[in-house]
């Protein structure tokens, strides 16, 4: 398979590792959009959101409660953060991986796009 964040979650392309477990891998974005710009992606590879079914649901779930622990030791917890995914070329993936964007540390605007 020829995915970016396969490759990284492989180490076969460097990355700046945030956090990892058995589920997912976080690493900061190579073009952040704000202070705090952190990718959040499974391990397994899952296409979009639009390609989630049951078998993914704790892997997805996981995700979540690890944007929580990366926004508190990025101290952005209690000021506020987005997390965000893309799904398809009309909503701005860029790589069809899943991975979430969790984006903190100024004023985020609305809409974003």
């Amino acid at each position: 398979m020829d995915c970016i964040f396969c490759k990284i979650i492989n180490g076969e392309i460097p990355s700046s590792k945030v956090y990892e477990d058995d589920l997912v891998y976080a690493f900061k974005d190579i073009n952040p959009e704000a202070p705090i710009h952190v990718l959040i992606v499974p391990k397994k590879h899952i296409e979009s959101a639009h390609q989630i079914d049951e078998s993914d649901f704790q892997s997805v779930g996981h995700i979540h409660l690890i944007a929580q622990q990366i926004a508190k030791e990025s101290g952005i917890d209690q000021s506020g953060y987005r997390l965000l995914t893309n799904i398809g070329k009309d909503g701005g993936q860029s790589v069809s991986h899943l991975h979430y964007h969790l984006l903190g540390g100024r004023q985020l605007k609305w809409p974003p796009g």
